[in-house]
C-alpha cells in the first residue's frame, strides 16, 4: 500500500471520522489556523488518484468518502 504524507494522513483521518464530507467540511475540522480550501482540495484529489477515497458528484461539487477501511 502507498505511503501517505502527513497532510494526506490528516485528511483521511478526518474522512474516516465524518464518513463522507465536502472539502468545506474537511477544512472546518482542522484547528486554527485552518489550511486553505484549495490546499485541502488538492490533497483530496491526490488521495482520490491514489485510490484512498472516492466521491459522488453533485454538479461541480464533490462529496468525498473513504474507500479503504481505517484498519488498513
Amino acid at each position: 500500500m502507498k505511503e501517505l504524507t502527513r497532510a494526506e494522513d490528516q485528511i483521511i483521518q478526518i474522512l474516516w471520522k465524518l464518513e463522507k464530507a465536502f472539502v468545506k467540511d474537511i477544512v472546518d475540522q482542522f484547528p486554527n489556523p485552518k489550511p486553505a480550501y484549495n490546499t485541502v482540495s488538492t490533497i483530496v484529489r491526490i488521495l482520490e488518484k491514489k485510490g484512498f477515497i472516492g466521491y459522488k458528484a453533485y454538479g461541480k461539487t464533490h462529496e468525498y468518502y473513504p474507500l479503504v477501511p481505517k484498519e488498513k
